[in-house]
């Protein structure tokens, strides 16, 4: 599942753009200001930045040569021709002038992540562990066990999101679809073979609950209080 990050400081904006995102199955950090979104990239990259322009303190324009190896979409209500220019040859990736369409804003973003998803390197690997998406094979210190394609789309998802929580609701739109029927008694199912199977190969992390919120993955030393 991609991450995104919204600096913004219109509420109404984030707020509006927060729930279309992750209506569509992504994950959603927010950023006030840009003294605080710096603070939030040192602790973890997202997939994909949204940034507006004109935000309290540090502008948009003087976060954006700070922000490497991340695609960024402007989001702004300038509307000069130069001002666009500008700020492509900056550094971002394209360039949505406000009011938007979120279909619009949906593409463009949808666009960008496959983008990026196509140069992803064929393994995910967290604390040595290798998940392979080429053959769903899970790997650590010699040990291997294959997993079926849903567990796979799950663990992946957790161990790019390690230590921060995945609703069930979150597993079953980005897994089975936003409009399925299947109910939260499934995603449980595919979390009991997923632990069963990290237990197979000693896995250096596990799978956390956290009663009413969601799972996480974690480190096997650390004590984050799941249940």
């Amino acid at each position: 599942m991609e991450t995104i990050l919204i600096i913004d400081d219109d509420v109404a904006i984030g707020n509006l753009e927060q729930e279309v995102l992750e209506r569509e199955g992504y994950l959603v950090q927010r950023a006030y200001s840009g003294t605080e979104a710096l603070l939030l990239l040192k602790e973890k990259k997202p997939d994909l930045i949204l940034l507006d322009l004109m935000l309290p303190g540090m502008s948009g324009e003087d976060i954006l040569p700070q922000i490497q190896g991340i695609p960024v979409i402007v989001v702004s209500a300038k509307t000069a021709v130069e001002d666009k220019v500008e700020l492509l040859l900056g550094g971002a990736v394209d360039y949505l002038t406000k009011p938007f369409d979120t279909k619009e804003l949906l593409a463009r973003i949808r666009v960008m992540t496959r983008r990026t998803a196509s140069y992803a390197p064929d393994t995910l690997d967290v604390d040595g562990m290798k998940l392979n998406r080429g053959n769903c094979m899970l790997e650590y210190n010699g040990g291997e066990v294959q997993l079926v394609n849903k567990e796979y789309q799950m663990l992946e998802m957790l161990m790019r999101n390690k230590g921060r929580l995945v609703s069930s609701e979150q597993f079953i739109e980005h897994v089975w679809g936003y409009e399925t029927d299947i109910n939260v008694n499934v995603v449980w199912v595919n979390i009991s073979n997923l632990r069963r199977k990290l237990t197979q190969i000693n896995a250096p992390v596990e799978i956390k609950a956290v009663r009413g919120l969601g799972y996480r993955l974690e480190g096997t030393g650390e004590q984050n209080g799941g249940q």
